[in-house]
């Protein structure tokens, strides 16, 4: 994803603006309530720029397991799926999901800005009080702003999967200090395989950000190979937020395999 990711991230939630806006969801639409072969109802497509590839999203049925779950594609692309949510993450601080990475991307390295690409990536947009930026991420997101039409998510967690660097590492956006990645699964470790992750990701958001997120306002998903110009497949399946009680006795940022 070689762009200008305050401009870019403006876009995920403006994709899902209407004239009229219904309420925003307090729940993730699961994949698997779809028939197969629709894109998911709930998430809207999210373009990097109108000039790059889309990564091709699209519900199948999972042969291994029979449920309905989410294929994305991508050759030589970068694109995604998003939907708006409305929720204060001291309800529900953790999230679950599953994804099945098909192959990895052996040139990529999410530290390098000109090979930041990867198999399968969570984000997770937040708000918060933009004025307490330094200046210049605040001159970014008004361009951002006068771009889109909307305002920046103030903060973005990403959980994806790299190449190079291992789990649990908080990799920093070469683009800006508002997006964080966290490395939730990492070179060829079971690839092809369905692998389930639960994470307090408000534990993360402190680690990453050094204070505690506002509002959860979206997640999304994303598959990119456009920066290392290769062809990958990955599979997501539903996910949840989870409050205190119902999370598993487990550390922020165990895979639950």
């Amino acid at each position: 994803m070689r762009h200008v990711l305050p401009i870019l991230l403006s876009l995920l939630l403006t994709a899902c603006a209407t004239t009229q806006e219904p309420a925003v969801p307090t729940e993730v639409t699961p994949f698997s309530r779809n028939w197969p072969g629709q894109a998911p109802r709930g998430w809207q497509a999210f373009l990097i720029t109108r000039t790059k590839a889309r990564t091709e999203y699209e519900t199948v049925v999972d042969p291994a397991t029979g449920r309905v779950v989410l294929a994305a594609r991508a050759i030589r692309s970068a694109s995604g799926l998003t939907q708006r949510l409305d929720i204060d993450p001291a309800a529900r601080p953790r999230v679950a999901w599953e994804w099945r990475v098909v192959q990895s991307i052996p040139d990529a390295d999410n530290t390098d800005r000109d090979r930041e690409d990867a198999p399968a990536r969570l984000l997770m947009f937040f708000d918060g009080d933009h004025s307490r930026l330094p200046a210049r991420e605040q001159m970014r997101m008004e361009m951002a702003q006068l771009a889109s039409g909307r305002r920046m998510p103030y903060a973005t967690l990403m959980y994806i999967w790299e190449n190079r660097q291992p789990v649990g590492t908080v990799i920093d956006s070469a683009h800006t200090g508002r997006v964080k990645m966290v490395v939730a699964g990492s070179g060829v470790d079971r690839l092809g395989q369905w692998k389930r992750f639960e994470r307090d990701y408000v534990e993360d958001f402190r680690r990453a950000f050094g204070e505690t997120p506002g509002r959860l306002i979206g997640v999304g998903v994303l598959t990119d190979t456009d920066n290392t110009g290769g062809t990958v497949e990955a599979y997501y399946g539903d996910i949840a937020l989870l409050p205190p009680h119902e999370a598993r006795a487990a550390s922020a940022g165990a895979s639950l395999d």
